[in-house]
Protein backbone atom coordinates (compact mmCIF):
# COMPACT_ATOMS: atom_id res chain seq x y z
CA UNK A 1 0.00 0.00 0.00
CA UNK A 2 2.98 2.48 0.99
CA UNK A 3 4.35 1.64 -2.84
CA UNK A 4 0.85 2.39 -4.43
CA UNK A 5 0.53 5.74 -2.28
CA UNK A 6 4.08 6.33 -3.70
CA UNK A 7 3.41 5.96 -7.08
CA UNK A 8 -0.16 7.91 -6.98
CA UNK A 9 1.92 10.84 -5.45
CA UNK A 10 4.78 10.86 -8.01
CA UNK A 11 1.93 10.50 -11.02
CA UNK A 12 0.63 13.38 -9.57
CA UNK A 13 3.59 15.30 -9.64
CA UNK A 14 4.49 14.64 -12.61
CA UNK A 15 1.07 15.03 -14.60
CA UNK A 16 1.65 18.75 -12.64
CA UNK A 17 4.44 19.20 -14.75
CA UNK A 18 3.41 18.05 -18.04
CA UNK A 19 1.95 20.92 -19.29
CA UNK A 20 5.17 23.31 -19.02
CA UNK A 21 7.39 19.95 -20.29
CA UNK A 22 5.28 20.54 -23.40
CA UNK A 23 6.78 24.03 -24.21
CA UNK A 24 10.25 21.80 -24.87
CA UNK A 25 8.94 20.19 -27.79
CA UNK A 26 12.28 19.40 -29.42
CA UNK A 27 13.26 17.66 -26.11
CA UNK A 28 9.92 15.58 -26.50
CA UNK A 29 10.38 14.69 -29.93
CA UNK A 30 13.97 13.37 -29.12
CA UNK A 31 12.65 11.44 -26.51
CA UNK A 32 10.45 9.91 -28.92
CA UNK A 33 12.77 9.08 -30.69
CA UNK A 34 14.87 7.07 -28.29
CA UNK A 35 12.26 5.12 -26.62
CA UNK A 36 10.00 4.66 -30.23
CA UNK A 37 12.37 4.93 -32.96
CA UNK A 38 14.66 3.45 -31.78
CA UNK A 39 12.46 0.09 -30.76
CA UNK A 40 11.41 0.14 -34.70
CA UNK A 41 13.56 -2.81 -35.18
CA UNK A 42 12.46 -5.45 -32.82
CA UNK A 43 9.08 -4.78 -32.96
CA UNK A 44 8.68 -5.05 -36.20
CA UNK A 45 10.68 -8.60 -36.14
CA UNK A 46 8.23 -9.39 -33.32
CA UNK A 47 5.60 -8.45 -35.14
CA UNK A 48 6.11 -10.17 -37.73
CA UNK A 49 7.16 -13.55 -36.53
CA UNK A 50 3.71 -13.03 -34.41
CA UNK A 51 1.73 -12.40 -37.78
CA UNK A 52 3.42 -15.23 -39.20
CA UNK A 53 2.71 -17.76 -36.31
CA UNK A 54 -1.03 -16.43 -35.92
CA UNK A 55 -1.01 -17.30 -39.33
CA UNK A 56 -0.08 -20.77 -39.05
CA UNK A 57 -2.15 -21.48 -36.10
CA UNK A 58 -5.29 -19.76 -37.61
CA UNK A 59 -4.82 -21.51 -40.39
CA UNK A 60 -4.82 -25.00 -38.23
CA UNK A 61 -7.60 -24.32 -36.77
CA UNK A 62 -9.99 -22.59 -39.70
CA UNK A 63 -9.01 -25.64 -42.03
CA UNK A 64 -11.05 -28.06 -39.64
CA UNK A 65 -14.11 -26.26 -40.05
CA UNK A 66 -13.81 -25.33 -44.00
CA UNK A 67 -13.70 -22.00 -42.98
CA UNK A 68 -9.88 -21.32 -44.30
CA UNK A 69 -11.16 -17.99 -45.84
CA UNK A 70 -11.88 -16.54 -42.52
CA UNK A 71 -7.90 -16.00 -41.63
CA UNK A 72 -7.84 -12.48 -42.14
CA UNK A 73 -10.51 -12.10 -39.29
CA UNK A 74 -8.94 -14.39 -37.10
CA UNK A 75 -5.64 -12.27 -37.71
CA UNK A 76 -6.71 -9.37 -37.65
CA UNK A 77 -8.87 -9.17 -34.29
CA UNK A 78 -5.82 -11.05 -32.53
CA UNK A 79 -3.41 -8.82 -33.44
CA UNK A 80 -5.66 -5.32 -33.23
CA UNK A 81 -7.14 -6.26 -30.10
CA UNK A 82 -4.74 -8.31 -28.13
CA UNK A 83 -1.43 -9.45 -29.39
CA UNK A 84 -0.93 -6.42 -30.72
CA UNK A 85 -0.95 -3.84 -27.42
CA UNK A 86 0.07 -6.29 -25.46
CA UNK A 87 3.16 -8.04 -26.99
CA UNK A 88 4.78 -4.12 -27.67
CA UNK A 89 4.30 -3.43 -24.22
CA UNK A 90 6.03 -6.24 -22.97
CA UNK A 91 8.76 -5.69 -25.74
CA UNK A 92 8.84 -1.87 -24.74
CA UNK A 93 9.01 -2.56 -21.11
CA UNK A 94 12.31 -4.76 -22.07
CA UNK A 95 13.65 -2.07 -24.31
CA UNK A 96 12.81 1.58 -23.89
CA UNK A 97 11.41 0.62 -20.16
CA UNK A 98 14.60 -0.28 -18.95
CA UNK A 99 16.57 2.40 -20.66
CA UNK A 100 14.75 5.24 -19.38
CA UNK A 101 15.27 3.34 -15.54
CA UNK A 102 18.87 3.26 -16.20
CA UNK A 103 19.67 6.23 -17.63
CA UNK A 104 17.09 8.40 -14.42
CA UNK A 105 18.62 5.98 -12.00
CA UNK A 106 22.47 7.15 -13.32
CA UNK A 107 21.50 10.46 -13.26
CA UNK A 108 20.53 9.71 -9.59
CA UNK A 109 23.69 7.63 -8.47
CA UNK A 110 25.96 10.64 -9.51
CA UNK A 111 23.99 13.42 -8.14
CA UNK A 112 23.18 15.00 -11.18
CA UNK A 113 19.38 15.41 -9.82
CA UNK A 114 20.77 16.83 -6.63
CA UNK A 115 22.54 19.47 -8.39
CA UNK A 116 19.84 20.28 -10.59
CA UNK A 117 17.33 20.69 -7.22
CA UNK A 118 20.42 22.78 -5.42
CA UNK A 119 20.42 25.02 -8.42
CA UNK A 120 16.64 25.32 -8.28
CA UNK A 121 16.04 23.31 -11.14
CA UNK A 122 12.83 20.55 -10.94
CA UNK A 123 13.84 17.32 -12.31
CA UNK A 124 10.55 16.54 -12.60
CA UNK A 125 9.83 19.35 -15.07
CA UNK A 126 13.07 18.60 -16.88
CA UNK A 127 14.58 15.33 -16.69
CA UNK A 128 11.55 13.06 -15.72
CA UNK A 129 8.34 14.81 -17.42
CA UNK A 130 9.54 14.86 -21.40
CA UNK A 131 11.11 10.66 -21.17
CA UNK A 132 7.42 9.69 -19.72
CA UNK A 133 5.82 12.04 -22.35
CA UNK A 134 7.67 10.72 -25.33
CA UNK A 135 7.08 6.73 -23.85
CA UNK A 136 3.36 7.78 -23.31
CA UNK A 137 3.23 9.03 -27.20
CA UNK A 138 5.69 6.38 -28.73
CA UNK A 139 3.70 3.45 -27.23
CA UNK A 140 0.93 3.73 -29.47
CA UNK A 141 2.38 4.58 -32.80
CA UNK A 142 4.80 1.48 -31.56
CA UNK A 143 1.34 -0.86 -31.24
CA UNK A 144 -0.10 0.45 -34.88
CA UNK A 145 3.48 -0.10 -36.80
CA UNK A 146 3.18 -3.99 -35.04
CA UNK A 147 -0.31 -4.64 -36.55
CA UNK A 148 0.79 -3.43 -39.44
CA UNK A 149 3.56 -5.96 -39.96
CA UNK A 150 1.73 -8.89 -38.30
CA UNK A 151 -0.94 -8.38 -40.85
CA UNK A 152 1.19 -8.44 -43.38
CA UNK A 153 2.82 -12.08 -41.92
CA UNK A 154 -0.26 -13.23 -41.46
CA UNK A 155 -0.95 -12.45 -45.37
CA UNK A 156 2.36 -13.59 -46.26
CA UNK A 157 1.52 -17.22 -44.81
CA UNK A 158 -2.17 -17.24 -45.61
CA UNK A 159 -2.06 -16.43 -48.82
CA UNK A 160 1.45 -17.48 -50.22
CA UNK A 161 2.05 -20.55 -48.41
CA UNK A 162 -1.32 -21.75 -47.46
CA UNK A 163 -3.21 -20.76 -50.80
CA UNK A 164 -6.16 -19.10 -48.85
CA UNK A 165 -7.84 -16.52 -51.58
CA UNK A 166 -6.13 -12.96 -51.42
CA UNK A 167 -9.54 -11.12 -52.13
CA UNK A 168 -11.12 -13.19 -49.44
CA UNK A 169 -8.85 -12.55 -46.73
CA UNK A 170 -8.74 -9.03 -47.25
CA UNK A 171 -12.73 -8.62 -47.60
CA UNK A 172 -13.85 -10.57 -44.83
CA UNK A 173 -11.52 -8.60 -43.02
CA UNK A 174 -12.52 -5.32 -44.13
CA UNK A 175 -16.28 -6.08 -43.32
CA UNK A 176 -16.17 -7.76 -40.14
CA UNK A 177 -13.66 -5.32 -37.82
CA UNK A 178 -15.08 -2.32 -36.74
CA UNK A 179 -14.23 0.84 -35.53
CA UNK A 180 -14.86 -0.71 -31.89
CA UNK A 181 -12.42 -2.86 -32.25
CA UNK A 182 -9.74 -0.49 -33.64
CA UNK A 183 -10.33 1.83 -30.71
CA UNK A 184 -10.03 -1.37 -27.94
CA UNK A 185 -6.44 -1.50 -29.24
CA UNK A 186 -6.03 2.36 -29.26
CA UNK A 187 -7.00 2.82 -25.35
CA UNK A 188 -5.46 -0.63 -24.49
CA UNK A 189 -1.84 1.07 -26.20
CA UNK A 190 -2.59 4.65 -24.29
CA UNK A 191 -3.12 2.89 -21.04
CA UNK A 192 -0.28 0.60 -21.36
CA UNK A 193 1.68 3.35 -22.68
CA UNK A 194 0.90 5.34 -19.44
CA UNK A 195 1.53 2.34 -17.19
CA UNK A 196 5.23 1.10 -18.51
CA UNK A 197 6.40 4.67 -18.73
CA UNK A 198 5.38 5.35 -15.23
CA UNK A 199 6.61 2.57 -13.78
CA UNK A 200 10.11 3.40 -15.59
CA UNK A 201 10.39 6.97 -14.78
CA UNK A 202 9.45 5.98 -11.01
CA UNK A 203 11.97 2.79 -10.54
CA UNK A 204 14.68 5.34 -12.43
CA UNK A 205 14.12 8.25 -10.05
CA UNK A 206 13.54 6.72 -6.86
CA UNK A 207 16.58 4.33 -7.28
CA UNK A 208 19.20 3.86 -4.52
CA UNK A 209 22.47 5.43 -5.92
CA UNK A 210 24.27 2.67 -6.18
CA UNK A 211 25.42 0.53 -9.04
CA UNK A 212 23.29 -2.28 -7.18
CA UNK A 213 20.20 0.40 -6.66
CA UNK A 214 20.15 1.27 -10.26
CA UNK A 215 20.30 -2.82 -11.25
CA UNK A 216 17.46 -3.65 -8.94
CA UNK A 217 16.00 -0.40 -10.11
CA UNK A 218 15.76 -1.86 -14.05
CA UNK A 219 14.84 -5.34 -12.79
CA UNK A 220 11.77 -3.85 -11.16
CA UNK A 221 10.89 -2.21 -14.27
CA UNK A 222 10.82 -4.83 -16.60
CA UNK A 223 8.82 -7.19 -13.82
CA UNK A 224 6.56 -4.79 -12.66
CA UNK A 225 5.40 -3.45 -15.92
CA UNK A 226 4.83 -6.75 -17.42
CA UNK A 227 2.78 -8.11 -15.10
CA UNK A 228 0.86 -4.64 -14.54
CA UNK A 229 0.23 -5.00 -18.11
CA UNK A 230 -1.02 -8.12 -18.33
CA UNK A 231 -3.61 -7.42 -15.22
CA UNK A 232 -4.56 -3.87 -16.90
CA UNK A 233 -5.19 -6.58 -20.22
CA UNK A 234 -7.53 -8.68 -18.62
CA UNK A 235 -9.73 -5.41 -16.83
CA UNK A 236 -9.72 -3.00 -20.03
CA UNK A 237 -11.11 -6.69 -22.02
CA UNK A 238 -13.89 -7.33 -19.40
CA UNK A 239 -14.67 -3.31 -19.51
CA UNK A 240 -15.24 -3.58 -23.33
CA UNK A 241 -16.88 -6.59 -23.58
Amino acid sequence: MRAIGQVVLFLLGLLAQCGPALGRPRLIVHQIYNAGARSLIIVMLSGLFVGMVLGLQGFDLLQRFGSEDALGIAAALGLIKELGPVITALLFAGRAGTSLTSEIGLMRATDQLTAMQIMAVDPLRHVVAPRFLGGVIAMPLLTCVFDVVGLFGAQLVGVQLMAVDRGAFWSQMQASVELNDVTEGIVKSCVFGLACSLIAVHSGYTAEPTAEGVGLATTRTVVVSSVLTLLLDYMLTAAFL
